[in-house]
């Protein structure tokens, strides 16, 4: 089935005791026992298990067209579970820009827990390589990376982590599987944060960790799902699985208004570099246009001066809202390098903007009158 049809029916069934066609929302937290101790309707507790949430994760196996997948409470959760299934020793490389919660979670929690990490420019292959050692286990690719919007090379990186013995990871939240298939390009791993564009409403957490195959990598990540019981309530997975359905249709929405906006930027004198992999002027134009299909609804922007003159640009917007997060109906802005802290390796004139679903001319005046 193509993506549209899998969008709306993978997962979901007509409930054969009511003969509901929408998926029911299990509420209960235990599960009948026959009389000789057995589960034969497959669920013990919720922790393990549930029927709601069976059913997100089905969806989104075939959705990534993997063959098992497990569903967290966060996009971190399901982030941590997967460093969680290595030993003490294990080595990771991981992009020097990645997604600034999953370079904390490494550097404050899993190496003073005895992992070692390598943070390289995930673009070059060369330093990709040069990072690799004989206990490397996990090799994290996030492509488009958040804020730049970098694009590496999946197929190219898979094969560097395959040769080495190692295990390629794709964070693939930003660009779906409606505009990258990891999978197709060698990745074992897929992670989502489910609070983006998959759930789509700006009103559920969640995450989910799409294996390609069934193996023991991904048995381990069963066990710490069932056993640290970072899981997402039977409600929260309804809602990322009816924000599923419509998940095609807004994300050509998504990069059409941000493929017009970027044009925009990109054009106007109050605006320095514009990131966004779909502009022919991006580094990784190229490489995008094989590797996608199409240019997803994210992009930064540096405005002209320093982070006071970015602020600015900011608190002049009438439509689009000033908060943390992306991926919903409304479009959303924010000064990247104060939320990411001290550390930060993000330019201080530098906004990142999630565009929505509202018309984007309305956005582009928003954006107009912020600047001039």
């Amino acid at each position: 089935m193509r993506i549209e049809t899998l969008a709306v029916h993978a997962g979901r069934r007509v409930d054969p005791a009511t003969g509901a066609v929408g998926t029911p929302i299990h509420l209960s937290t235990t599960f009948e026992r026959d009389p000789d101790g057995t589960f034969p309707r497959g669920h013990l507790y919720a922790r393990n298990s549930n029927p709601t949430r069976a059913a997100l994760e089905e969806c989104l196996r075939d959705l990534e067209g993997g063959a098992a997948a497990a569903a967290f409470g966060s996009g971190s959760a399901a982030t941590a579970a997967i460093f969680q299934t290595l030993l003490p020793g294990a080595h990771v490389i991981a992009p020097a820009d990645a997604y600034h919660g999953t370079q904390r979670l490494l550097r404050d929690t899993f190496i003073p827990w005895g992992l070692a990490a390598t943070f390289v420019d995930m673009t070059d292959l060369a330093a990709v390589k040069a990072a690799l050692r004989p206990t490397t286990r996990l090799v994290w690719v996030e492509t488009p990376s958040n804020p730049l919007w970098k694009i590496s090379d999946v197929r190219a990186v898979a094969a560097l982590a395959r040769a080495a013995g190692a295990r390629c990871v794709v964070d693939n939240t930003t660009a779906t599987p409606v505009l990258q298939r990891p999978f197709a390009l060698g990745a074992d791993l897929i992670v989502h944060a489910t609070t983006k564009y998959l759930g789509g409403h700006g009103d559920v957490m969640g995450g989910a960790v799409v294996a390609r195959v069934e193996d023991e990598v991904f048995a381990g990540i069963r066990r710490v799902q069932a056993a640290a019981g970072a899981v997402p309530s039977p409600f929260d997975c309804w809602l990322v699985l009816r924000g599923i359905e419509t998940l095609p249709w807004r994300m050509r929405a998504h990069s059409d208004s941000a493929m017009r906006i970027a044009d925009f930027l990109v054009r106007h004198p109050r605006v320095e570099p514009v990131h966004y992999p779909g502009l022919t002027t991006h580094a990784g134009h190229v490489l995008a246009q094989h590797q996608m299909s199409a240019f997803g609804g994210m992009l930064s922007f540096q405005v002209q001066g320093d982070r006071d003159a970015a602020m600015d640009v900011a608190a002049r917007l009438r439509i689009i809202t000033r908060a943390t997060s992306f991926g919903g109906n409304e479009s959303l802005i924010e000064h990247r390098a104060s939320i990411e802290g001290p550390d930060t390796r993000t330019p201080d004139n530098l906004l990142r903007l999630s565009v929505g679903l509202e018309h984007p001319d309305d956005l582009i005046e928003d954006l107009a009158q912020a600047l001039d």
